[in-house]
């Protein structure tokens, strides 16, 4: 829609300026700082090009960027040795994770994972011939973390691998909740003591929903924390793909190095220099979303940013309460992100029709919403959930006068579900 382009036009100038330079010549329509912007990327590319090859880390300026970026997030400086780019957060991370591989195939190495998890992360462990650990996030705490849960994991691992990593996605997905500094610092001591690799999907950042509430880094905490955490080392990863951007296909994104020994990082290098480089493009996107403008398009850009993540809050808010008014489903406050992952009741008739017919409960639910309403969400074990409960995951990302049609239609079907259902023995007789 003419509303969208809109709001991605800021950005857009400079990913068209840097594409095609000669756009710069005309002008006509383009704000003098996407021109800067597009002329200072363009002076550290080869040959003045996003058409030629980058260094394998990414483009000069947008490290720097990324780096200032950083140091005026949490106050604490960044180097822009310690950062490269990649193809999204998702070419990062198996990047990072690469690294933690051994070639003793009795000693597999393990990541610890959390359960609801993003696949990707299970995908690139099976991928990885690695171990998966799973450690169970805590639904009646906001989905944080427990000390005791992680001690848990980490030792009933101990017969099947070498336990390498420890992965948080915070903000969450698909759980979307925002982590309060203790429990960050609390996972940090338990990594620290178990000389585990953090790896910090902080790819929502910029999607915070609650009230006064505030996005908090790993690394701004592992910093406050003082010189006794200096070796413990750190990935934090970004997105162009989420936030208010929302630039899935420019595939870009960043991977900051915390406390991570020379010679790591110059493993890294020679890994990601396989590759040769990133999507120049989703760099220049890189730089849009670490650099606001400062000039003549700073007023329309602060102005479209506001009011991309003001609606998106407003229905957060819309969705979390309106969840909670159907009976038989509760969801935790949507503290970040872009989901909502409700607990569903179900009848014992429907959990033991899914088993008869060898599909998962609430994958039946899902199934059976999608062919009587025509709207499609995921079932809660497509994410894995602690045995016995039930999910699915909705997106807060429709209008909200479409969200508000779902979620009536939703309470339509439940009731009507669990109705059918409550008397269902597995041969439905």
């Amino acid at each position: 829609s003419l509303k969208q382009w809109y709001q991605r036009r800021v950005r857009g100038e400079v990913i068209a300026l840097a594409t095609c330079p000669s756009l710069m010549e005309t002008g006509t329509g383009f704000s003098n700082d996407a021109v800067l912007r597009a002329k200072e990327i363009l002076g550290s590319t080869g040959g003045g090009s996003v058409g030629a090859y980058t260094n394998s880390v990414g483009i000069a300026s947008v490290l720097n960027h990324v780096a200032e970026y950083i140091t005026k997030r949490d106050g604490y400086p960044a180097n822009p040795a310690d950062i490269f780019l990649g193809t999204g957060a998702s070419g990062c991370i198996k990047n990072i994770m690469k690294l933690c591989l051994t070639m003793d195939a009795d000693n597999k190495p393990g990541f610890m994972i959390p359960v609801p998890q993003y696949p990707l992360y299970s995908a690139c462990t099976a991928e990885f011939n690695a171990h998966l650990i799973s450690y169970f996030m805590n639904e009646s705490n906001n989905w944080t973390l427990d000390r005791a849960e992680l001690e848990r994991a980490y030792e009933d691992s101990l017969e099947h691998c070498i336990p390498k990593a420890i992965c948080i996605i915070n903000p969450g997905n698909p759980t979307g909740q925002n982590l309060p500094p203790e429990n960050i610092a609390e996972i940090i001591r338990f990594a620290h003591e178990k000389q585990l690799l953090i790896m910090a999907d902080e790819v929502y950042q910029d999607n915070i929903w609650t009230e006064g509430g505030q996005f908090t880094s790993f690394k701004k905490v592992l910093r406050s924390l003082g010189p006794e955490f200096d070796d413990q080392p750190l990935a934090s990863f970004h997105s162009v793909s989420k936030g208010f951007m929302g630039e899935c296909g420019l595939r870009g994104g960043y991977c900051e190095m915390t406390n991570f020994p020379q010679d790591v990082k110059d493993m890294l290098l020679k890994l990601i220099s396989a590759s040769l480089c990133s999507s120049t493009s989703g760099q220049v996107a890189v730089s849009c979303m670490v650099k606001p403008p400062t000039g003549d398009a700073r007023e329309r850009y602060d102005r479209e940013t506001k009011a991309v993540l003001a609606s998106l809050k407003e229905r957060s808010v819309m969705v979390h309460e309106k969840l909670n008014a159907i009976p038989g489903i509760k969801c935790n406050p949507l503290q970040g992100a872009m989901y909502a992952f409700p607990a569903i009741d179900l009848p014992t008739g429907a959990i033991e029709t899914a088993k008869a017919q060898g599909m998962e409960p609430d994958f039946l639910y899902c199934s059976e919403l999608l062919e009587a309403t025509g709207i499609c969400v995921v079932p809660g074990s497509g994410f894995w959930q602690t045995p016995g409960t039930y999910h699915f995951r909705m997106t807060i990302l429709p209008p909200k006068d479409q969200l508000e049609v779902f979620l009536d239609k939703l309470s339509q079907f439940h009731g009507q579900f669990c109705e059918k259902y409550s008397d269902v023995s597995p041969l439905g007789s």
